[in-house]
């Protein structure tokens, strides 16, 4: 929360000054994205809708907005099949896979504690419940620790096409690039 204030804090001039930017399609554009990252879920995704927004317009303002897309465009008017721009990224996590490593160790502890509570047919109880529940525990645990991040970067074609690539560490890219497909992933054009 402290971090989404301070970037609202730090936008403001930009804010101001678009705002007083009247006829001009980048202020426009960017009050409308800026009214889009307030849809976002969580307040990472608010602020990197926010950074992105701010990016595209700082890139309009120079004048690198609407002559990058025609420039993407070949000279003979055809659309580029495998050209297309970035639409959004998304940071996700992808829960581990638990294996019997996990519900062993588990289970074994589960098992020694479970054998301290009681005496006689309770403890055997207690063992076996104890036995249980850590093996459980275990290959919760395990998942926790082999979860990992990924990103899931969606891309509108110039055909039309809409695709999603995942990545594995940050790729780098931002909602509107200018991607080209390579293979079975993107890059930048």
């Amino acid at each position: 929360m402290k971090r989404f204030l301070m970037l609202a804090l730090l936008m403001t001039p930009i804010l101001s000054h678009a705002e007083r930017e009247e006829g001009d399609p980048a202020a426009a554009r960017y009050a409308q994205d800026r009214q889009l990252c307030n849809d976002e879920s969580t307040a990472d995704a608010r602020m990197q809708c926010l950074r992105d927004a701010r990016a595209e317009y700082e890139k309009a303002r120079a004048g690198e907005g609407a002559p990058a897309r025609e420039a993407s465009r070949p000279a003979s008017g055809m659309v580029c099949a495998d050209c297309g721009m970035v639409l959004s990224v998304k940071v996700s996590e992808k829960q581990g896979q638990g294996s019997a490593l996990g519900m062993i160790g588990g289970g074994v502890v589960g098992a020694l504690l479970g054998n301290q509570v009681g005496r006689g047919t309770g403890r055997d109880i207690a063992t076996i419940a104890g036995a249980a529940g850590g093996a459980y525990a275990g290959n919760k645990i395990e998942q926790n620790m082999k979860s990992a991040k990924y990103w899931a970067v969606t891309v509108r074609f110039d055909n039309g096409d809409t695709q999603t690539f995942d990545f594995d560490h940050d790729p780098g890219f931002f909602r509107g690039d200018h991607v080209r497909k390579s293979g079975n992933s993107i890059i930048h054009r």
